[in-house]
């Protein structure tokens, strides 16, 4: 079907692949436990814009650029560690605020979520960097792709969209399940500031051991 080979596999494997955690994922949620659907969204999104970037880039070739040259690909990597630590610092300082401040919480809880987060923070921007930030993912966009385009396709640039079609679909159901599944989180976490700082805390924890292990890995 316009040069996809053996879909059925492709689709098992992409579903493997979208349930893997990583840092996109834990962003929508977080996002969508703190400030609702419409936000979370906002930030899913940047994740399918920034996933988008990415497979359009593997398909003409920059994952191969990247792979064979160490220099650039260091820059890359360690970009990307260097935003996610920042989120990481960032998720950190908001939960000793929140702990300093629990005592404050019936105040708070009155507060819109907006208002709560602050007007600065900009899901959608910051969702977008996070997955266009990552080399490893341009690397494997084009290494899983390529295993079911038809070599002998007369257009292996529309096989490269009929195969981006079906990961972006399902990218969005699972983020989809994050957002509406982060929003059952956000009255507890509004009404118990301790549960709220220890989840942001736990965040980005996370975002850290991302951000160390994107450092840390190789082409």
């Amino acid at each position: 079907m316009l040069g996809v080979t053996d879909l059925p596999t492709y689709l098992v494997g992409v579903a493997l692949i979208v349930l893997l955690p990583g840092p996109n994922s834990l962003y929508v949620l977080s996002v969508a436990a703190r400030r609702g659907v419409r936000t979370g969204y906002r930030a899913a999104l940047g994740v399918v814009c920034g996933d988008t970037v990415l497979m359009t880039l593997s398909a003409a070739g920059v994952a191969s650029l990247l792979q064979g040259n160490a220099v650039l690909f260091g820059i890359v990597k360690y970009a990307g560690a260097g935003y996610l630590t920042w989120l990481a610092i960032g998720m950190l300082r908001a939960a000793w605020t929140m702990w300093r401040t629990r005592a404050e919480r019936a105040a708070a809880a009155s507060e819109s979520p907006a208002a709560a987060e602050g007007e600065a923070e900009r899901p959608y921007r910051r969702a977008f960097v996070v997955s266009l930030l990552n080399p490893k993912a341009i690397l494997f966009f084009i290494s899983f792709f390529v295993q079911f385009v038809d070599p002998g396709y007369a257009y292996p640039a529309l096989s490269f969209v009929v195969l981006g079609a079906f990961a972006q679909i399902a990218s969005v159901l699972y983020l989809s399940a994050l957002i509406f599944g982060g929003t059952r989180l956000a009255a507890a976490f509004r009404s118990r500031r301790r549960l709220s700082a220890g989840a942001t805390s736990a965040a980005g924890a996370v975002f850290l051991g991302f951000a160390v292990k994107l450092s840390l890995s190789s082409a």
